[in-house]
C-alpha cells in the first residue's frame, strides 16, 4: 500500500495500531516544573501524572516544530502522506505540519502530502484516523480520498468529562473560586468540541450521572451507529472506560468500541480520572 499516517500526539493510538495503520507519530513536549517529558513511547505516565498531580504550578506544552514534521516525512518512501493534526484552535500543529509540508513538496515534487486538521484532540482525532484508514484502504485516488476524511472530520463527535477540574484552574481556564465551588458540589461538566474550539455541554453533579448522560446523549449527536467505532481514551481509569462502554453497547448496536489510554498530552489536559470519546 502506497500510503502513510503521520499523527502528532495529540492522537491517542498504541504501539500496535502505529504498526498495523503504518503510523508515525510526532511527539509533543510537556513541562511539569522545570522537568521536561517528550511525549514518545519511552514517556513514563505515571511519572509525568505524579509530577502533574503534586505540582502547583500549570503544565507548558510545546507543539511540534516544523523541523520535526518535515524529518518524518522524510522518513516515508510512500508516494500518498495523510499528515493528522490536533485541532488548529488549540495548538499551532497544524500549521507547523502546513510549513513542513510546503518545504517538503518543493524537494518532492511526486509526493501527494494533505494535512488534516482533525478539529479535535484525543480520542477525537483518533477516531479521525480509524475513518482515514478506512477510506485510505478504498478504490479511490488521493484527491476523493482528502474529500472524504475532510467530510468525516466535520461530522466526527468528540465529547469528554472531567473528574478533576484541578488543570483546569491551574492553567486558568476557570477561576480558581469557581473551580473549588465546582468541586465541593461535585459538579462534572461534559465538555465537547465545535469546529475545534472547545465548549461546555452539559453540567451534572457526579461523574457517574454524566457517564449515563453521556451515553445517553451519543444516539442523539451521531447516527448510523451500527457503521461506526467507538473511541474511548481514558487517564488511568478503565473501569469508568468499561463502564461507559457497557452502557452504550446496552443501548445501541455499534459497529465496535476502542478502549485506549491516553497519550502525555492528552492526560495533561483531561487529567487524572479524565474520559474522552471520539466516534
Amino acid at each position: 500500500m502506497d500510503y502513510r499516517i503521520i499523527v502528532d500526539t495529540g492522537c491517542d493510538i498504541t504501539e500496535e495500531m502505529e504498526r498495523e495503520m503504518n503510523i508515525l507519530s510526532v511527539p509533543f513536549k510537556i513541562t511539569v516544573d522545570d522537568v521536561e517529558f517528550v511525549d514518545d513511547e519511552n514517556i513514563n505516565l505515571d511519572e509525568f501524572l505524579y509530577s502533574m498531580i503534586k505540582s502547583n504550578n500549570p503544565i507548558r506544552t510545546s507543539c511540534p516544530s516544523p523541523y520535526d514534521y518535515l524529518e518524518k516525512l522524510n522518513k516515508c518512501e510512500e508516494k500518498n502522506i495523510f499528515v493528522v493534526t490536533i485541532s488548529s484552535k488549540v495548538s499551532g500543529s497544524y500549521n507547523s505540519a502546513v510549513i513542513a509540508k510546503n518545504d517538503y513538496v518543493s524537494e518532492h515534487p511526486d509526493k501527494n502530502v494533505f494535512i488534516v486538521d482533525s478539529k479535535s484532540a484525543s480520542a477525537g482525532q483518533t477516531s479521525v484516523v480509524l475513518k482515514l484508514w478506512e477510506i485510505i484502504n478504498e478504490a479511490s485516488s488521493f484527491e476523493e480520498k482528502t474529500k472524504k476524511i475532510t467530510t468525516e472530520v466535520d461530522n466526527n463527535k468528540t465529547f469528554f468529562i472531567l473528574e478533576s477540574l484541578d488543570n483546569l484552574i491551574k492553567n486558568g481556564r476557570i477561576k480558581k473560586t469557581a473551580g473549588l465551588i465546582a468541586n465541593i458540589l461535585n459538579i462534572r461538566p461534559i465538555m465537547t468540541t465545535d469546529d475545534g474550539d472547545i465548549c461546555l455541554f452539559e453540567m451534572n453533579r457526579g461523574f457517574k450521572k454524566s457517564l449515563s448522560k453521556l451515553a445517553n446523549a451519543i444516539g442523539n449527536v451521531a447516527s448510523n451507529l451500527e457503521e461506526k467505532v467507538l473511541v474511548i481514551s481514558h487517564v488511568d481509569a478503565l473501569e469508568k472506560a468499561k463502564d461507559l462502554e457497557k452502557k452504550v453497547r446496552e443501548l445501541y448496536k455499534i459497529k465496535d468500541v476502542i478502549i485506549i489510554h491516553t497519550r502525555g498530552l492528552s492526560s495533561g489536559y483531561a487529567d487524572n480520572g479524565g474520559i474522552v470519546i471520539g466516534l
